[in-house]
């Protein structure tokens, strides 16, 4: 990839900053510039100042076409010949799709036979080509191994590649420049792409702002993973939250465990009840992945009141005909 300033750190390639910055000016003609929204109902409910960065108003619906971009416009020609190739059970499947599409090149993608058909029907929509896997960490990689072979595309890993990580630090430049002076900034953490982006970022120009993860307790790896010192990774979690069933890697646990302050935990009902109280309230479409952190912080009021806190609002691509409060 052209104009990489990252660190080799124990045979992991670490992205910089100024990979952040790159990655800025690389992918602005292709994004959104997010709003970010306040709502005085869920102050007063939780007792903080909440900041929501509105990622479910980008470009494809969700944080991840920051990365998808910068790693797609990164590409020699050479490299672009044969397109990329991924595996995602949505956001960044359709990030991608979105990506290459604006560049002209073919986009190859394995997705759960679970995901979500609005997310599925987006990846199409972008001209991506859909390889469906079962709806576990091993069927994916296995599945996704024979679409590599047989393409030759590059692979863009979701969130455990450098390229990913320095174009979601992105989010949260943007961000600081909207709100100055936050104590501390919620996301959600799956993989830990956004996570590890949000780190990098403030580490560098915000060391004081604390970086809190949220996560489904039903899919609470990286938080036994951050207990205990070492990736611990769930093969096949349950939880409504879509887009938070993958475990961390390498790369991403290289900034969880140096960066993040704490990773809090919600319940399937709070998620639900959390993802419906924004819906009502802020009068915005937003995906049960996104509501973890206002979950989290409400299911942890005492160790936010009175602060000012920044939360990523990570994507807004739901199936309306399947929204997790129905019946």
């Amino acid at each position: 990839m052209k104009g990489l300033v990252m660190k080799d750190l124990n045979g992991l390639i670490v992205p910089t900053f100024d990979d952040v910055l790159a990655a800025h000016e690389r992918v602005k003609p292709y994004i959104h510039r997010t709003p970010v929204l306040t709502s005085s109902y869920l102050d007063d409910l939780t007792g903080a100042k909440l900041f929501f960065k509105c990622e479910n108003f980008q470009k494809a619906g969700a944080f991840k076409v920051r990365g998808a971009c910068n790693a797609v416009f990164g590409l020699s020609d050479r490299m672009a010949a044969k397109g990329v190739a991924t595996h995602s059970s949505g956001n960044h499947a359709l990030s991608l799709s979105y990506a290459a599409g604006q560049r002209g090149i073919p986009c190859h993608v394995v997705m759960p036979r679970t995901a979500p058909q609005a997310k599925k029907d987006a990846v199409r929509g972008y001209g991506g080509q859909i390889t469906e896997c079962e709806p576990s960490t091993s069927s994916r990689e296995a599945v996704f191994a024979e679409v590599e072979a047989r393409t030759g595309a590059e692979f863009v890993h979701p969130y455990n590649d450098p390229r990913v990580i320095a174009g979601q630090g992105t989010c949260s430049r943007e961000l600081m420049e909207q709100v100055p002076g936050l104590d501390a900034v919620v996301a959600p953490i799956g993989g830990g792409g956004m996570i590890s982006g949000t780190c990098l970022t403030l580490s560098s120009i915000a060391p004081g702002v604390e970086v809190f993860a949220a996560e489904p307790l039903n899919a609470d790896d990286a938080a036994r993973s951050f207990r205990a010192g070492h990736i611990i990774a769930d093969d096949a979690p349950e939880t409504v939250a879509d887009g938070l069933k993958v475990p961390l890697k390498e790369l991403t646990w290289h900034f969880v465990s140096g960066h993040v302050k704490d990773v809090l935990t919600a319940t399937e009902d709070q998620i639900v009840d959390a993802m419906k109280l924004i819906w009502k309230r802020m009068k915005i479409v937003m995906e049960p992945s996104s509501a973890v952190p206002l979950a989290c912080i409400l299911a942890n009021r005492d160790r936010f009141r009175g602060r000012r806190i920044g939360v990523i609002v990570t994507g807004g691509n739901v199936d309306l005909d399947r929204l997790p409060w129905m019946k």
